[in-house]
């Protein structure tokens, strides 16, 4: 089993991965992600977020921003009511996070009265999203991960807001929660409800909201503020971080 100091390290690898946005369920090579007539004829008729969204995910994919990047993303979050206007248009977006994601760029908390670039993220860091599950973690690539966390999310669909629950942790895809000491699972939230939070500074349950999402890349703001982007991966990152088929 690995060294205390050596999964503090790594423990704190991940949640600095997963701010700068975290049993399972059916594999998600077979989830359909069925085109949503309702969103699609929405945005498709808003120029400015299709074009935001090919910035995006041009950027995405090669894990390099440009000049325009940031725009187009502050675009989708400033119109985030008009363009997701009710539930169904919010649940549709949601839907669309649902796959394997590697985190491409992210930028710090917001700066006082400026603007925070986006940076490329220099590690490989992961992000999964299922019907009843979110993991994230970090390896060398989408075949070796090294640590990874996994639990139960809670979608709040008027807010956009996915509230995260950490069930297991995992060391090269081998469950190793029963090993975890006292302090660090205490530290970490394992196991706790949103029920167990009090919501106070301090006691809140980690969380993300979700700013948009496409066939090819999604978008996030974690606690601290700061925003990531994610692109999709080709194949399920389950049986590498999970060990699951």
């Amino acid at each position: 089993m690995a060294s205390t100091p050596f999964l503090l390290i790594l423990l704190l690898t991940v949640f600095v991965a997963a701010d700068c946005f975290t049993g399972v369920g059916a594999p998600l090579a077979t989830v359909k992600r069925t085109p949503c007539l309702y969103g699609a004829t929405l945005l498709g008729q808003d120029a400015t977020y299709t074009k935001s969204f090919q910035t995006i995910d041009k950027c995405a994919a090669a894990g390099v921003p440009s000049d325009e990047l940031y725009d187009a993303v502050r675009y989708i979050d400033r119109n985030a009511s008009k363009l997701y206007p009710d539930e169904t248009a919010k649940e549709e977006m949601w839907k669309r996070a649902y796959g394997s994601w590697k985190l491409q760029l992210a930028t710090g908390p917001p700066a006082g009265g400026g603007t925070t670039p986006f940076k490329a993220v220099p590690i490989f860091a992961y992000a999964m999203i299922d019907e009843n599950n979110f993991g994230n973690g970090v390896g060398l690539n989408q075949d070796t991960i090294i640590l990874s966390l996994l639990g139960p999310h809670y979608f709040n669909t008027k807010r956009r807001v996915m509230g995260i629950g950490i069930e297991d942790m995992f060391l090269f895809s081998n469950k190793v929660t029963q090993f975890v000491p006292t302090f660090i699972s205490d530290g970490m939230g394992l196991k706790k409800k949103p029920s167990d939070f009090s919501g106070k500074k301090g006691s809140r349950m980690p969380a993300f909201t979700i700013i948009g999402s496409s066939e090819k890349s999604l978008i996030a703001r974690g606690g601290s503020g700061g925003i990531a982007i994610w692109t999709r991966l080709d194949k399920d990152i389950r049986p590498a971080a999970y060990g699951v088929e």
